[in-house]
Protein backbone atom coordinates (compact mmCIF):
# COMPACT_ATOMS: atom_id res chain seq x y z
CA UNK A 1 0.00 0.00 0.00
CA UNK A 2 1.50 3.34 -1.05
CA UNK A 3 2.04 6.03 1.53
CA UNK A 4 -0.08 9.18 1.62
CA UNK A 5 1.76 12.30 0.53
CA UNK A 6 1.34 14.97 3.20
CA UNK A 7 2.48 18.57 2.67
CA UNK A 8 3.45 20.97 5.43
CA UNK A 9 5.11 24.37 5.71
CA UNK A 10 8.66 24.40 7.01
CA UNK A 11 11.73 22.23 7.10
CA UNK A 12 12.07 18.69 8.40
CA UNK A 13 11.81 18.96 12.18
CA UNK A 14 9.09 21.63 12.09
CA UNK A 15 6.17 21.43 14.50
CA UNK A 16 3.88 20.88 11.51
CA UNK A 17 5.79 17.69 10.76
CA UNK A 18 5.10 16.50 14.31
CA UNK A 19 1.42 17.32 13.84
CA UNK A 20 1.41 15.29 10.61
CA UNK A 21 2.97 12.34 12.42
CA UNK A 22 0.42 12.65 15.24
CA UNK A 23 -2.51 12.62 12.81
CA UNK A 24 -1.37 10.17 10.12
CA UNK A 25 1.23 8.08 11.97
CA UNK A 26 4.98 8.12 11.54
CA UNK A 27 5.08 5.30 8.98
CA UNK A 28 1.86 5.92 7.06
CA UNK A 29 2.83 9.01 5.13
CA UNK A 30 5.45 10.60 2.91
CA UNK A 31 6.06 14.12 4.18
CA UNK A 32 6.60 16.99 1.74
CA UNK A 33 8.23 20.14 3.23
CA UNK A 34 7.07 23.41 1.61
CA UNK A 35 8.56 26.91 1.89
CA UNK A 36 5.20 28.66 2.41
CA UNK A 37 1.65 27.88 3.51
CA UNK A 38 0.41 28.70 0.02
CA UNK A 39 2.78 26.09 -1.40
CA UNK A 40 1.35 23.48 0.97
CA UNK A 41 -2.21 24.34 -0.11
CA UNK A 42 -1.09 24.25 -3.74
CA UNK A 43 0.34 20.75 -3.39
CA UNK A 44 -3.15 19.50 -2.51
CA UNK A 45 -4.93 21.53 -5.19
CA UNK A 46 -2.59 20.29 -7.93
CA UNK A 47 -2.66 16.66 -6.81
CA UNK A 48 0.95 16.56 -5.63
CA UNK A 49 -0.19 15.66 -2.11
CA UNK A 50 -3.28 13.93 -0.74
CA UNK A 51 -3.43 16.26 2.27
CA UNK A 52 -1.67 19.12 4.04
CA UNK A 53 -1.21 20.01 7.69
CA UNK A 54 -1.81 23.70 8.38
CA UNK A 55 -1.56 25.60 11.71
CA UNK A 56 -4.66 27.68 12.32
CA UNK A 57 -4.39 28.94 15.90
CA UNK A 58 -2.08 28.94 18.90
CA UNK A 59 -3.30 29.10 22.49
CA UNK A 60 -0.93 32.00 23.25
CA UNK A 61 -0.30 33.83 19.96
CA UNK A 62 -3.83 33.53 18.56
CA UNK A 63 -4.93 32.78 15.01
CA UNK A 64 -2.78 32.30 11.92
CA UNK A 65 -4.72 34.80 9.84
CA UNK A 66 -2.97 33.97 6.58
CA UNK A 67 -4.39 30.46 6.69
CA UNK A 68 -7.96 31.66 7.21
CA UNK A 69 -7.53 33.54 3.94
CA UNK A 70 -5.95 30.48 2.29
CA UNK A 71 -8.86 28.25 3.29
CA UNK A 72 -11.24 30.55 1.45
CA UNK A 73 -9.04 31.08 -1.59
CA UNK A 74 -8.01 27.48 -2.27
CA UNK A 75 -11.37 25.89 -1.34
CA UNK A 76 -9.71 22.74 -0.03
CA UNK A 77 -12.04 21.03 2.46
CA UNK A 78 -10.98 20.60 6.06
CA UNK A 79 -10.93 16.87 6.81
CA UNK A 80 -9.48 16.79 10.33
CA UNK A 81 -7.74 18.59 13.14
CA UNK A 82 -5.03 17.86 15.69
CA UNK A 83 -3.75 19.72 18.75
CA UNK A 84 -0.02 19.69 19.48
CA UNK A 85 1.81 20.73 22.65
CA UNK A 86 4.53 23.18 21.59
CA UNK A 87 7.74 23.03 23.59
CA UNK A 88 10.73 25.17 22.61
CA UNK A 89 14.40 24.33 23.15
CA UNK A 90 17.63 26.29 22.74
CA UNK A 91 20.18 24.39 20.64
CA UNK A 92 23.71 24.83 19.30
CA UNK A 93 26.36 22.87 17.48
CA UNK A 94 27.85 20.20 19.77
CA UNK A 95 30.59 21.63 21.98
CA UNK A 96 29.56 25.30 21.65
CA UNK A 97 29.65 27.00 25.05
CA UNK A 98 26.88 29.29 26.26
CA UNK A 99 29.26 32.22 26.72
CA UNK A 100 30.24 32.11 23.04
CA UNK A 101 26.67 32.63 21.80
CA UNK A 102 26.16 36.03 20.18
CA UNK A 103 22.97 35.45 18.18
CA UNK A 104 19.70 33.59 18.75
CA UNK A 105 17.51 32.83 15.73
CA UNK A 106 14.01 31.45 15.29
CA UNK A 107 10.55 32.12 13.91
CA UNK A 108 9.06 35.36 15.32
CA UNK A 109 6.24 33.48 17.05
CA UNK A 110 8.68 31.17 18.83
CA UNK A 111 10.81 34.13 19.89
CA UNK A 112 7.71 35.83 21.27
CA UNK A 113 6.68 32.73 23.19
CA UNK A 114 10.14 32.60 24.82
CA UNK A 115 10.36 36.32 25.61
CA UNK A 116 10.86 35.91 29.36
CA UNK A 117 13.71 33.45 28.86
CA UNK A 118 15.31 35.68 26.22
CA UNK A 119 15.36 38.60 28.66
CA UNK A 120 18.35 36.83 30.19
CA UNK A 121 20.18 37.00 26.85
CA UNK A 122 20.18 40.77 26.41
CA UNK A 123 23.79 40.65 25.20
CA UNK A 124 22.70 38.57 22.18
CA UNK A 125 21.24 39.71 18.89
CA UNK A 126 17.78 38.22 18.40
CA UNK A 127 17.17 37.40 14.74
CA UNK A 128 13.91 36.31 13.12
CA UNK A 129 13.81 33.47 10.62
CA UNK A 130 11.10 31.95 8.43
CA UNK A 131 10.92 28.68 10.36
CA UNK A 132 12.00 27.16 13.69
CA UNK A 133 13.42 24.01 12.12
CA UNK A 134 14.95 26.14 9.37
CA UNK A 135 16.90 27.99 12.05
CA UNK A 136 18.36 24.71 13.30
CA UNK A 137 19.15 23.67 9.74
CA UNK A 138 20.95 26.98 9.12
CA UNK A 139 23.24 26.45 12.12
CA UNK A 140 24.17 22.97 10.90
CA UNK A 141 24.67 23.87 7.24
CA UNK A 142 26.59 27.10 7.89
CA UNK A 143 28.47 25.70 10.89
CA UNK A 144 27.56 28.71 13.03
CA UNK A 145 29.55 28.46 16.26
CA UNK A 146 28.29 31.75 17.72
CA UNK A 147 24.57 31.17 17.10
CA UNK A 148 21.78 29.29 18.87
CA UNK A 149 18.37 28.34 17.51
CA UNK A 150 15.02 27.94 19.20
CA UNK A 151 13.24 24.92 17.77
CA UNK A 152 11.76 21.53 18.62
CA UNK A 153 13.51 18.55 20.15
CA UNK A 154 12.91 16.75 16.85
CA UNK A 155 14.80 19.50 14.99
CA UNK A 156 17.77 19.11 17.33
CA UNK A 157 17.84 15.41 16.53
CA UNK A 158 17.37 15.89 12.78
CA UNK A 159 20.21 18.42 12.50
CA UNK A 160 22.46 16.87 15.15
CA UNK A 161 22.44 19.85 17.48
CA UNK A 162 22.91 19.92 21.22
CA UNK A 163 20.08 21.21 23.42
CA UNK A 164 21.47 23.53 26.09
CA UNK A 165 18.14 24.68 27.55
CA UNK A 166 14.83 22.82 27.46
CA UNK A 167 11.21 23.97 27.62
CA UNK A 168 12.06 27.67 27.57
CA UNK A 169 8.60 28.90 26.57
CA UNK A 170 7.20 31.50 28.97
CA UNK A 171 3.86 29.73 29.35
CA UNK A 172 3.83 25.92 29.46
CA UNK A 173 0.19 25.84 28.29
CA UNK A 174 1.32 26.35 24.71
CA UNK A 175 -0.70 24.43 22.14
CA UNK A 176 -1.24 24.81 18.42
CA UNK A 177 -4.32 23.59 16.61
CA UNK A 178 -3.57 22.25 13.14
CA UNK A 179 -6.12 21.65 10.40
CA UNK A 180 -5.84 18.80 7.93
CA UNK A 181 -6.97 19.77 4.43
CA UNK A 182 -7.60 17.33 1.59
CA UNK A 183 -9.25 16.90 -1.79
CA UNK A 184 -12.50 15.27 -0.65
CA UNK A 185 -14.79 15.90 2.29
CA UNK A 186 -14.38 13.77 5.41
CA UNK A 187 -16.86 11.05 6.32
CA UNK A 188 -18.96 11.65 9.41
CA UNK A 189 -17.71 9.61 12.35
CA UNK A 190 -18.01 10.25 16.06
CA UNK A 191 -18.03 13.80 17.40
CA UNK A 192 -17.88 16.22 14.47
CA UNK A 193 -17.05 19.88 13.98
CA UNK A 194 -18.02 22.14 11.07
CA UNK A 195 -16.13 25.23 9.93
CA UNK A 196 -17.77 27.88 7.76
CA UNK A 197 -17.27 31.44 6.57
CA UNK A 198 -19.92 34.08 5.95
CA UNK A 199 -20.51 37.79 5.51
CA UNK A 200 -23.49 39.75 6.78
CA UNK A 201 -25.52 42.60 5.43
CA UNK A 202 -24.50 46.08 6.56
CA UNK A 203 -27.58 46.64 8.70
CA UNK A 204 -28.16 46.96 12.46
CA UNK A 205 -28.25 43.61 14.26
CA UNK A 206 -27.03 41.59 11.27
CA UNK A 207 -24.42 39.62 13.24
CA UNK A 208 -26.84 39.12 16.14
CA UNK A 209 -29.43 37.63 13.79
CA UNK A 210 -26.79 35.39 12.24
CA UNK A 211 -25.68 33.99 15.59
CA UNK A 212 -29.31 33.54 16.65
CA UNK A 213 -29.62 30.96 13.86
CA UNK A 214 -27.41 28.66 15.93
CA UNK A 215 -28.88 29.60 19.32
CA UNK A 216 -32.43 28.81 18.22
CA UNK A 217 -31.36 25.28 17.25
CA UNK A 218 -29.14 24.60 20.30
CA UNK A 219 -26.03 24.43 18.10
CA UNK A 220 -22.86 25.04 20.07
CA UNK A 221 -20.71 27.84 18.62
CA UNK A 222 -17.08 26.93 19.34
CA UNK A 223 -15.27 29.88 17.78
CA UNK A 224 -15.80 33.03 15.74
CA UNK A 225 -13.05 34.95 13.96
CA UNK A 226 -13.35 38.06 11.80
CA UNK A 227 -11.13 38.83 8.78
CA UNK A 228 -11.16 41.81 6.40
CA UNK A 229 -13.14 41.24 3.21
CA UNK A 230 -10.61 41.82 0.43
CA UNK A 231 -11.73 44.48 -2.03
CA UNK A 232 -14.22 46.02 0.41
CA UNK A 233 -12.40 48.15 3.00
CA UNK A 234 -13.78 47.82 6.52
CA UNK A 235 -16.18 45.04 5.58
CA UNK A 236 -15.57 41.68 7.21
CA UNK A 237 -15.88 37.95 6.80
CA UNK A 238 -16.70 35.82 9.83
CA UNK A 239 -15.16 32.37 10.24
CA UNK A 240 -17.07 30.09 12.60
CA UNK A 241 -16.56 26.66 14.13
CA UNK A 242 -19.68 24.88 15.31
CA UNK A 243 -20.32 21.54 16.97
CA UNK A 244 -21.76 18.85 14.70
CA UNK A 245 -21.73 17.87 11.02
CA UNK A 246 -23.22 19.86 8.15
CA UNK A 247 -25.54 16.98 7.28
CA UNK A 248 -27.03 16.87 10.81
CA UNK A 249 -30.62 18.05 10.60
CA UNK A 250 -30.29 21.09 12.93
CA UNK A 251 -27.15 22.30 11.16
CA UNK A 252 -28.59 21.62 7.71
CA UNK A 253 -31.59 23.77 8.59
CA UNK A 254 -29.31 26.43 10.08
CA UNK A 255 -27.25 26.60 6.89
CA UNK A 256 -30.39 26.94 4.81
CA UNK A 257 -31.54 29.78 7.07
CA UNK A 258 -28.12 31.47 6.79
CA UNK A 259 -28.36 31.47 3.00
CA UNK A 260 -31.43 33.67 3.35
CA UNK A 261 -29.92 36.30 5.68
CA UNK A 262 -26.22 36.47 4.70
CA UNK A 263 -24.54 37.92 1.63
CA UNK A 264 -22.00 35.09 1.41
CA UNK A 265 -21.79 31.59 2.92
CA UNK A 266 -19.32 28.77 2.39
CA UNK A 267 -18.84 25.57 4.38
CA UNK A 268 -15.10 24.92 4.77
CA UNK A 269 -15.56 21.37 5.99
CA UNK A 270 -17.14 18.97 8.46
CA UNK A 271 -14.59 16.74 10.16
CA UNK A 272 -13.99 14.57 13.24
CA UNK A 273 -13.35 16.69 16.29
CA UNK A 274 -10.01 15.97 17.95
CA UNK A 275 -10.55 14.51 21.41
CA UNK A 276 -7.88 16.39 23.32
CA UNK A 277 -7.02 17.19 26.92
CA UNK A 278 -4.87 20.31 27.08
CA UNK A 279 -4.39 20.86 30.79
Amino acid sequence: MSKQRIAFQGEIGAYSEQAADAFFGTTASELIPCPTFRDAFGKVVHGEAEAAVIPIENSLAGSVHENYDNLLEFETPIIGEVYLRISHHLMVLPGVAKNSIRRIISHPQALGQCRKYLDGWSHCEIITAYDTAGSAKMIREQHLTDTAAIASKQAASDYQLEIIASEIETNPHNYTRFLIIGKEAAKAQGAMKTSLVLSTRDIPGALFKTLAVFYLRDINLLKIESRPLHGKPFDYLFYLDIEGAAQDEPISHALHHLQEITTFLQVLGSYPRHDHTLY
